[in-house]
């Protein structure tokens, strides 16, 4: 024999030999893997098929015997590191998926660090050209607020309601330093749920709103009032103002949409953002979520 010809029999003997062994294996998972009852059945229909010209009797037997034998002796470990292997991949997929989820949060997240910022400064850039004395006293407001929140800001997954209640009332002393006495604030948030698990920066983001499309426009300015309250399993946020109203044509925006997108990826369905017109005046906003308690808040990093 060549030696061409050598190698092509080596590689069919092969091919035949992996073959063979995918389908003995794949019969062995299925024989460790079927309900006794339908292999009971099987074994019917193979002896059956034995008295007919499709198979010999004794192929029939063999194959009850053979099978049976691997069932007892070897189905139970087989089953069993077949069903170790489904739950590792599984595991695996599930890790994947919460990396992904992880990922879409920490975006989302960064895309409101800028916007605040950004917003800030723009405020500073103002003033210094229409009040320096006023522009340098909300840089100063500015700084403190960076140096103590900034932890927070960069901090992934979810903060508690008491936290960001600290960080919003460092905004709103920039702000208030700025509108001077148009603005007012009230913060009622009872002590128990400060440890509340709540998602960063979603109530930074209402405030902002609050100022900007309420408070800014009307001439006398206004009041924020911060309301926090539990019914039953569920947490409600509360971010009033009675400024000139929200539009509900004006569309989301890009803060309350990322609220939303955030909301979804944490809770699915068990939360959800709602703008309402209250009866006298001006606009609120209000964050549901399930109400969770952080038992660590209070323990030291």
């Amino acid at each position: 024999m060549n030696p061409v010809a050598k190698r092509n029999a080596i590689g069919f003997v092969r091919e035949v030999g992996e073959t063979a062994s995918a389908l003995w294996w794949q019969f062995f998972d299925w024989l460790a893997q079927v309900p006794m009852r339908q292999l009971v059945v099987t074994w019917v229909l193979a002896l059956l098929l034995g008295c007919t010209p499709i198979l010999l009797p004794e192929q029939a037997a063999a194959f009850v015997l053979i099978s049976l034998g691997l069932k007892v002796l070897a189905g139970g470990k087989r089953k069993a590191e077949i069903e170790a292997r489904k739950a590792s991949e599984q595991a695996g997929t599930e890790t994947l998926e919460r990396k992904l989820v992880e990922a879409q949060m920490a975006a989302l997240q960064a895309q409101v660090e800028p916007h605040f910022l950004f917003n800030t400064l723009a405020l500073i850039g103002q003033l210094i050209e229409t009040d320096p004395p006023q522009a340098a006293k909300i840089h100063t407001h500015l700084i403190e607020y960076l140096r103590s929140t900034l932890p927070q800001m960069r901090a992934r997954g979810s903060g508690t309601l008491g936290r960001q209640i600290a960080l919003s009332r460092s905004y709103l002393a920039i702000m208030q330093a700025r509108m001077k006495s148009r603005l007012s604030v009230s913060i009622d948030v009872p002590p128990e749920l400060e440890s509340a698990t709540f998602p960063p920066m979603m109530l930074q983001i209402l405030i902002e709103n609050c100022i900007k499309h309420g408070l800014e426009p009307k001439i006398e300015g206004g009041r924020i009032d911060i309301r926090a309250s539990v019914n039953g399993n569920m947490m409600q946020v509360d971010v009033q103002d009675d400024g000139v109203g929200f539009s509900l044509y004006a569309g989301d925006g890009v803060g309350l949409t990322n609220i939303r997108e955030r909301l979804k990826l944490v809770y699915g369905t068990r939360a959800q953002l709602l703008i309402e017109q209250p009866a006298e005046g001006g606009c609120r906003a209000s964050i549901r979520v399930p109400f969770a308690p952080d038992i660590f808040a209070g323990a030291p990093a």
